[in-house]
Protein backbone atom coordinates (compact mmCIF):
# COMPACT_ATOMS: atom_id res chain seq x y z
CA UNK A 1 0.00 0.00 0.00
CA UNK A 2 1.04 3.45 -0.77
CA UNK A 3 0.48 6.72 0.93
CA UNK A 4 -0.03 9.81 -0.79
CA UNK A 5 2.78 12.59 0.19
CA UNK A 6 0.35 14.57 2.64
CA UNK A 7 0.83 15.08 6.44
CA UNK A 8 -0.54 12.41 9.11
CA UNK A 9 -0.89 13.68 12.76
CA UNK A 10 2.26 14.69 14.63
CA UNK A 11 4.65 15.47 12.03
CA UNK A 12 8.18 14.08 13.41
CA UNK A 13 10.12 16.19 11.07
CA UNK A 14 8.81 19.35 12.75
CA UNK A 15 12.26 19.46 14.60
CA UNK A 16 14.07 20.57 11.29
CA UNK A 17 12.09 23.49 10.40
CA UNK A 18 12.43 25.26 13.67
CA UNK A 19 14.86 28.19 14.03
CA UNK A 20 16.99 27.18 16.70
CA UNK A 21 17.75 23.71 15.46
CA UNK A 22 20.45 24.66 13.06
CA UNK A 23 22.55 25.68 15.93
CA UNK A 24 22.56 23.23 17.87
CA UNK A 25 25.44 20.83 18.76
CA UNK A 26 26.09 18.47 15.77
CA UNK A 27 25.45 15.55 18.07
CA UNK A 28 21.70 16.91 18.56
CA UNK A 29 21.08 17.00 14.65
CA UNK A 30 22.51 14.18 13.72
CA UNK A 31 20.72 12.27 16.75
CA UNK A 32 17.36 14.37 14.85
CA UNK A 33 18.24 12.28 11.70
CA UNK A 34 18.66 9.00 12.69
CA UNK A 35 15.18 9.44 14.17
CA UNK A 36 14.11 9.90 10.58
CA UNK A 37 15.87 7.59 9.16
CA UNK A 38 14.14 5.41 11.16
CA UNK A 39 11.04 6.24 9.90
CA UNK A 40 8.65 4.18 7.58
CA UNK A 41 9.14 6.67 4.71
CA UNK A 42 10.05 9.95 4.15
CA UNK A 43 8.71 12.86 6.46
CA UNK A 44 7.01 15.88 6.68
CA UNK A 45 9.03 18.97 7.13
CA UNK A 46 6.25 21.67 8.00
CA UNK A 47 7.74 25.99 6.46
CA UNK A 48 4.33 27.70 7.72
CA UNK A 49 1.09 28.97 5.87
CA UNK A 50 0.38 25.14 4.92
CA UNK A 51 3.79 24.72 2.86
CA UNK A 52 7.11 22.06 3.47
CA UNK A 53 8.86 19.60 2.12
CA UNK A 54 9.27 15.59 2.26
CA UNK A 55 13.07 14.69 3.58
CA UNK A 56 15.05 12.06 1.98
CA UNK A 57 16.87 11.24 4.77
CA UNK A 58 18.35 7.39 3.54
CA UNK A 59 21.18 7.17 1.41
CA UNK A 60 19.11 5.19 -1.32
CA UNK A 61 16.47 7.51 -0.99
CA UNK A 62 19.19 10.15 -1.88
CA UNK A 63 20.54 8.39 -4.58
CA UNK A 64 17.44 7.53 -6.21
CA UNK A 65 16.32 11.13 -6.42
CA UNK A 66 19.41 12.09 -7.36
CA UNK A 67 18.99 9.95 -10.57
CA UNK A 68 15.68 10.84 -11.68
CA UNK A 69 15.96 14.03 -12.63
CA UNK A 70 12.92 14.26 -14.80
CA UNK A 71 11.12 13.44 -11.38
CA UNK A 72 12.89 15.26 -9.12
CA UNK A 73 13.84 18.36 -11.12
CA UNK A 74 16.07 21.18 -9.85
CA UNK A 75 14.46 23.86 -11.55
CA UNK A 76 12.90 26.47 -9.93
CA UNK A 77 16.06 26.48 -7.59
CA UNK A 78 17.96 23.63 -4.90
CA UNK A 79 18.24 26.27 -2.23
CA UNK A 80 16.03 26.82 0.57
CA UNK A 81 14.30 29.36 0.16
CA UNK A 82 14.30 28.82 -3.84
CA UNK A 83 15.95 32.12 -5.77
CA UNK A 84 13.40 35.24 -6.90
CA UNK A 85 12.39 34.89 -10.05
CA UNK A 86 13.60 38.91 -10.64
CA UNK A 87 17.12 37.64 -9.01
CA UNK A 88 16.92 34.82 -11.77
CA UNK A 89 16.23 36.83 -14.15
CA UNK A 90 18.85 39.68 -13.27
CA UNK A 91 21.93 37.40 -12.70
CA UNK A 92 21.09 34.22 -14.97
CA UNK A 93 20.18 31.05 -13.87
CA UNK A 94 23.27 28.81 -12.18
CA UNK A 95 24.02 25.48 -13.39
CA UNK A 96 22.91 23.75 -10.23
CA UNK A 97 19.24 25.02 -10.82
CA UNK A 98 18.82 24.13 -14.25
CA UNK A 99 17.43 20.87 -15.73
CA UNK A 100 17.33 18.88 -18.76
CA UNK A 101 18.82 20.11 -22.12
CA UNK A 102 19.65 23.45 -21.08
CA UNK A 103 21.81 22.02 -18.19
CA UNK A 104 23.07 19.12 -20.17
CA UNK A 105 24.30 21.81 -22.88
CA UNK A 106 25.97 24.17 -20.22
CA UNK A 107 27.70 21.35 -18.43
CA UNK A 108 29.26 19.96 -22.15
CA UNK A 109 30.49 23.59 -22.72
CA UNK A 110 32.15 23.54 -19.33
CA UNK A 111 33.18 19.46 -19.38
CA UNK A 112 34.90 20.68 -23.00
CA UNK A 113 36.68 23.46 -21.11
CA UNK A 114 38.59 21.40 -18.49
CA UNK A 115 41.02 20.04 -21.18
CA UNK A 116 43.63 17.25 -20.21
CA UNK A 117 46.29 19.92 -20.38
CA UNK A 118 44.47 22.31 -18.24
CA UNK A 119 43.72 20.14 -15.68
CA UNK A 120 46.77 18.80 -15.55
CA UNK A 121 48.19 22.33 -15.19
CA UNK A 122 45.58 22.87 -12.12
CA UNK A 123 46.96 19.74 -10.47
CA UNK A 124 50.54 21.13 -10.55
CA UNK A 125 49.11 24.15 -9.43
CA UNK A 126 47.45 22.82 -6.46
CA UNK A 127 50.93 21.24 -5.31
CA UNK A 128 52.60 24.83 -5.39
CA UNK A 129 50.24 26.57 -4.19
CA UNK A 130 49.52 24.25 -1.10
CA UNK A 131 53.25 24.42 -0.44
CA UNK A 132 53.73 27.98 -0.36
CA UNK A 133 50.82 28.32 2.27
CA UNK A 134 52.07 25.67 4.70
CA UNK A 135 55.74 28.01 4.12
CA UNK A 136 54.09 31.01 4.72
CA UNK A 137 52.11 29.53 7.96
CA UNK A 138 55.94 28.30 9.42
CA UNK A 139 56.98 31.85 8.49
CA UNK A 140 54.25 34.00 9.83
CA UNK A 141 52.91 31.67 12.50
CA UNK A 142 48.91 32.42 12.80
CA UNK A 143 46.34 30.71 14.98
CA UNK A 144 42.92 31.16 13.02
CA UNK A 145 43.36 28.13 10.38
CA UNK A 146 40.24 29.01 8.05
CA UNK A 147 41.75 32.11 7.39
CA UNK A 148 45.23 31.25 6.49
CA UNK A 149 44.88 28.02 5.62
CA UNK A 150 41.54 26.59 4.68
CA UNK A 151 40.57 29.30 2.53
CA UNK A 152 43.62 30.76 0.95
CA UNK A 153 44.36 27.14 -1.13
CA UNK A 154 41.08 26.80 -2.89
CA UNK A 155 40.22 30.30 -3.96
CA UNK A 156 44.18 30.72 -5.03
CA UNK A 157 43.54 27.49 -6.71
CA UNK A 158 40.32 28.81 -8.52
CA UNK A 159 41.91 32.38 -9.25
CA UNK A 160 44.66 30.98 -11.04
CA UNK A 161 43.20 28.41 -13.40
CA UNK A 162 39.97 31.30 -14.08
CA UNK A 163 43.10 33.26 -14.76
CA UNK A 164 42.20 35.75 -12.52
CA UNK A 165 44.46 38.71 -12.40
CA UNK A 166 46.09 39.46 -8.83
CA UNK A 167 44.68 43.00 -8.61
CA UNK A 168 41.02 41.29 -8.24
CA UNK A 169 41.68 38.91 -6.40
CA UNK A 170 41.32 40.13 -2.57
CA UNK A 171 37.85 41.96 -3.30
CA UNK A 172 36.76 38.55 -4.80
CA UNK A 173 37.67 36.96 -1.88
CA UNK A 174 35.75 39.20 0.28
CA UNK A 175 33.04 39.74 -2.21
CA UNK A 176 32.82 35.83 -1.97
CA UNK A 177 32.15 36.23 1.79
CA UNK A 178 30.09 38.70 1.78
CA UNK A 179 27.69 36.85 -0.92
CA UNK A 180 27.91 33.67 0.88
CA UNK A 181 28.26 34.59 4.74
CA UNK A 182 24.59 33.95 5.72
CA UNK A 183 22.97 31.31 3.81
CA UNK A 184 20.84 28.85 5.13
CA UNK A 185 21.53 31.22 8.85
CA UNK A 186 18.73 32.12 10.76
CA UNK A 187 18.64 35.84 11.54
CA UNK A 188 16.92 38.39 13.03
CA UNK A 189 14.00 40.83 10.86
CA UNK A 190 17.11 43.62 10.75
CA UNK A 191 19.48 40.89 9.41
CA UNK A 192 17.22 40.09 6.83
CA UNK A 193 16.11 43.04 5.55
CA UNK A 194 19.69 44.30 5.17
CA UNK A 195 21.58 41.35 4.45
CA UNK A 196 19.87 40.02 1.15
CA UNK A 197 21.08 43.76 -0.40
CA UNK A 198 24.46 43.02 0.86
CA UNK A 199 24.90 39.51 -0.59
CA UNK A 200 23.61 40.44 -3.74
CA UNK A 201 25.38 43.56 -4.18
CA UNK A 202 28.38 41.11 -3.63
CA UNK A 203 27.11 38.83 -6.12
CA UNK A 204 26.44 41.48 -8.90
CA UNK A 205 30.25 42.91 -8.59
CA UNK A 206 31.71 39.63 -8.62
CA UNK A 207 29.67 39.12 -11.33
CA UNK A 208 30.42 42.16 -13.56
CA UNK A 209 33.84 41.81 -12.75
CA UNK A 210 34.38 38.38 -14.45
CA UNK A 211 32.26 39.45 -17.52
CA UNK A 212 34.80 42.31 -17.85
CA UNK A 213 37.24 39.41 -17.76
CA UNK A 214 35.50 37.14 -20.44
CA UNK A 215 35.33 40.37 -22.61
CA UNK A 216 38.71 40.84 -22.52
CA UNK A 217 39.72 36.85 -23.82
CA UNK A 218 37.75 36.75 -26.42
CA UNK A 219 39.64 39.40 -27.84
CA UNK A 220 43.13 38.48 -26.39
CA UNK A 221 42.61 34.55 -25.04
CA UNK A 222 45.48 33.21 -22.78
CA UNK A 223 45.96 29.61 -21.75
CA UNK A 224 42.75 29.80 -18.99
CA UNK A 225 39.41 28.28 -17.97
CA UNK A 226 38.28 32.03 -18.68
CA UNK A 227 39.35 31.95 -21.97
CA UNK A 228 38.57 28.30 -22.54
CA UNK A 229 34.47 29.14 -21.52
CA UNK A 230 34.04 32.05 -23.40
CA UNK A 231 35.48 30.69 -26.88
CA UNK A 232 34.32 27.52 -26.69
CA UNK A 233 32.94 25.96 -29.72
CA UNK A 234 30.48 23.29 -28.41
CA UNK A 235 27.40 22.98 -31.09
CA UNK A 236 28.45 26.60 -32.03
CA UNK A 237 27.79 28.08 -28.37
CA UNK A 238 30.38 29.21 -26.17
CA UNK A 239 29.61 30.90 -22.65
CA UNK A 240 27.96 34.68 -22.85
CA UNK A 241 28.66 37.18 -20.32
CA UNK A 242 25.73 36.03 -18.00
CA UNK A 243 26.31 32.66 -17.82
CA UNK A 244 30.13 32.99 -17.42
CA UNK A 245 28.93 35.34 -14.32
CA UNK A 246 26.54 32.42 -13.07
CA UNK A 247 29.41 29.68 -13.51
CA UNK A 248 31.76 31.61 -12.04
CA UNK A 249 29.34 32.38 -8.76
CA UNK A 250 28.75 28.82 -8.59
CA UNK A 251 32.28 27.56 -8.69
CA UNK A 252 33.43 30.58 -6.58
CA UNK A 253 30.86 29.83 -3.54
CA UNK A 254 30.29 26.22 -3.46
CA UNK A 255 34.51 25.32 -4.86
CA UNK A 256 35.71 27.70 -2.80
CA UNK A 257 33.60 27.26 0.83
CA UNK A 258 33.15 23.68 0.25
CA UNK A 259 36.69 23.03 -0.21
CA UNK A 260 37.63 25.18 3.06
CA UNK A 261 35.34 23.55 5.33
CA UNK A 262 36.04 20.03 4.27
CA UNK A 263 39.86 20.98 5.06
CA UNK A 264 38.48 22.60 8.15
CA UNK A 265 36.80 20.14 9.53
CA UNK A 266 39.40 17.68 8.49
CA UNK A 267 42.35 19.14 10.63
CA UNK A 268 39.37 19.17 13.49
CA UNK A 269 38.79 15.24 13.16
CA UNK A 270 42.54 14.55 12.90
CA UNK A 271 43.28 16.05 15.76
CA UNK A 272 40.16 14.48 17.69
CA UNK A 273 40.89 10.93 16.90
CA UNK A 274 44.82 10.87 16.95
CA UNK A 275 44.79 6.85 15.91
CA UNK A 276 43.89 8.09 13.05
CA UNK A 277 46.33 11.07 12.46
CA UNK A 278 48.71 8.23 13.66
CA UNK A 279 47.86 5.49 10.99
CA UNK A 280 47.72 8.61 8.25
CA UNK A 281 51.03 10.00 9.04
CA UNK A 282 52.19 6.47 8.76
CA UNK A 283 52.66 5.52 5.14
CA UNK A 284 50.89 9.19 4.10
CA UNK A 285 50.36 8.06 0.46
CA UNK A 286 48.80 4.37 1.32
CA UNK A 287 46.03 6.04 3.38
CA UNK A 288 45.38 9.80 1.78
CA UNK A 289 42.79 8.75 -0.38
CA UNK A 290 40.81 6.68 2.35
CA UNK A 291 41.27 9.93 4.60
CA UNK A 292 40.34 12.82 2.35
CA UNK A 293 37.19 11.22 1.47
CA UNK A 294 35.96 10.34 5.12
CA UNK A 295 36.44 13.74 5.88
CA UNK A 296 34.08 14.72 3.39
CA UNK A 297 31.60 11.99 4.51
CA UNK A 298 31.86 12.66 8.10
CA UNK A 299 31.75 16.61 7.85
CA UNK A 300 29.22 16.53 4.40
CA UNK A 301 30.04 19.85 3.11
CA UNK A 302 26.53 20.26 1.93
CA UNK A 303 24.08 19.77 4.11
CA UNK A 304 20.93 19.56 1.63
CA UNK A 305 19.63 20.36 -2.15
CA UNK A 306 16.25 20.93 -2.69
CA UNK A 307 14.30 19.75 -5.66
CA UNK A 308 10.86 19.83 -7.18
CA UNK A 309 8.53 16.75 -7.96
CA UNK A 310 7.70 16.78 -12.04
CA UNK A 311 5.80 13.73 -12.15
CA UNK A 312 4.25 11.20 -9.88
CA UNK A 313 6.60 8.54 -8.01
CA UNK A 314 6.39 6.14 -5.05
CA UNK A 315 9.18 5.75 -3.07
CA UNK A 316 9.12 4.06 0.22
CA UNK A 317 5.52 4.15 0.36
CA UNK A 318 5.26 7.57 -0.40
CA UNK A 319 3.39 8.86 -3.64
CA UNK A 320 4.91 12.21 -4.46
CA UNK A 321 2.62 14.56 -7.24
CA UNK A 322 4.01 17.01 -8.99
CA UNK A 323 4.50 20.75 -7.28
CA UNK A 324 5.49 18.34 -3.96
CA UNK A 325 9.29 19.78 -2.88
CA UNK A 326 11.39 17.22 -1.26
CA UNK A 327 15.16 18.10 0.16
CA UNK A 328 17.84 15.55 -0.26
CA UNK A 329 19.83 15.39 3.11
CA UNK A 330 23.19 14.88 2.35
CA UNK A 331 24.27 15.34 5.86
CA UNK A 332 21.61 11.98 6.94
CA UNK A 333 22.71 9.66 4.29
CA UNK A 334 26.32 10.04 4.82
CA UNK A 335 25.22 8.87 8.34
CA UNK A 336 22.59 5.88 7.19
CA UNK A 337 23.57 2.77 9.41
CA UNK A 338 22.59 0.95 6.49
CA UNK A 339 25.62 1.65 4.13
CA UNK A 340 27.79 3.16 7.12
CA UNK A 341 28.75 0.78 9.67
CA UNK A 342 29.46 2.84 13.29
CA UNK A 343 28.18 5.75 10.96
CA UNK A 344 29.67 8.40 13.35
CA UNK A 345 32.92 6.82 13.42
CA UNK A 346 35.97 8.79 12.05
CA UNK A 347 37.82 5.73 10.54
CA UNK A 348 40.39 6.57 7.33
CA UNK A 349 40.04 2.84 6.10
CA UNK A 350 36.60 3.03 5.58
CA UNK A 351 35.55 0.38 2.75
CA UNK A 352 33.58 1.05 0.62
CA UNK A 353 32.59 4.48 1.51
CA UNK A 354 30.19 5.64 -0.93
CA UNK A 355 29.74 8.64 0.51
CA UNK A 356 27.38 11.49 -1.37
CA UNK A 357 29.45 14.50 -0.28
CA UNK A 358 29.65 15.41 -4.26
CA UNK A 359 25.88 14.60 -4.54
CA UNK A 360 24.18 11.21 -5.08
CA UNK A 361 24.68 10.57 -8.72
CA UNK A 362 23.10 11.44 -12.29
CA UNK A 363 23.68 15.00 -14.13
CA UNK A 364 24.27 17.10 -11.46
CA UNK A 365 26.92 15.11 -9.04
CA UNK A 366 30.00 17.56 -8.29
CA UNK A 367 31.73 18.59 -11.58
CA UNK A 368 34.61 19.64 -9.07
CA UNK A 369 34.87 16.11 -7.02
CA UNK A 370 38.17 15.44 -8.43
CA UNK A 371 40.28 18.89 -8.01
CA UNK A 372 38.86 19.35 -4.11
CA UNK A 373 40.23 15.95 -3.62
CA UNK A 374 43.61 16.82 -4.92
CA UNK A 375 43.49 19.32 -3.41
CA UNK A 376 42.82 18.42 0.30
CA UNK A 377 45.71 15.35 -0.33
CA UNK A 378 48.43 17.78 -1.43
CA UNK A 379 47.28 20.62 1.43
CA UNK A 380 47.37 17.71 4.19
CA UNK A 381 50.23 16.17 2.66
CA UNK A 382 51.91 19.58 3.46
CA UNK A 383 50.37 20.42 6.79
CA UNK A 384 51.39 16.83 8.42
CA UNK A 385 54.46 16.08 6.85
CA UNK A 386 56.70 19.15 8.31
CA UNK A 387 58.45 18.76 11.30
CA UNK A 388 56.87 20.71 13.38
CA UNK A 389 53.00 19.76 13.45
CA UNK A 390 49.68 21.49 13.82
CA UNK A 391 46.48 20.82 15.11
CA UNK A 392 43.16 22.06 16.22
CA UNK A 393 42.55 24.02 19.38
CA UNK A 394 38.98 23.81 20.42
CA UNK A 395 35.75 23.48 18.83
CA UNK A 396 35.11 24.84 14.92
CA UNK A 397 33.05 27.46 15.19
CA UNK A 398 29.81 26.56 13.26
CA UNK A 399 27.56 29.09 10.95
CA UNK A 400 24.67 27.13 12.01
CA UNK A 401 23.32 26.87 8.82
CA UNK A 402 20.74 24.74 7.49
CA UNK A 403 22.56 24.61 3.93
CA UNK A 404 26.26 24.02 3.95
CA UNK A 405 28.67 22.53 7.20
CA UNK A 406 30.56 26.15 7.58
CA UNK A 407 33.23 27.34 9.74
CA UNK A 408 33.80 30.94 10.60
CA UNK A 409 36.94 29.80 12.40
CA UNK A 410 39.36 27.32 13.84
CA UNK A 411 42.07 27.89 16.53
CA UNK A 412 45.21 25.87 15.79
CA UNK A 413 48.20 25.39 17.36
CA UNK A 414 51.67 24.08 16.21
CA UNK A 415 52.83 21.06 18.59
CA UNK A 416 56.92 21.45 18.03
CA UNK A 417 58.67 24.68 17.93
Amino acid sequence: MTLPAQRHGTDPGRELAEPGFWQQPPAHRLAAFARLRAAEGPVFVPEGSGRGHWALVRHAQVQEASRLPKVFASAPGVTTPEPARWVRALFGDSMVNLDGPDHAQLRKIVQRAFTPRLLAAAEADIHAVAARIVDDVLAERPDEFVSAVASRLPLEVICNMMGIPERYRAEIADRVNHASENIGVERGLASRLRMPGRGLRALARMQRMVAGIGRERRKHPTDDLISALVRANVDGQALGARQLGAFFSLLMVAGVETTRNAITHGLSLLTDHPDQRDLLLSDFETYADGAVDEMIRHSTPIIQFRRTVAAEHTMDGRVFRPGDKVVLYYASANRDEAVFPDPDAFVITRSPNPHLGFGGGGPHFCLGAHLARVEMKALFRELLTRPVGLRAVGLPDLAGSNFDNRVRSLKFAFERP
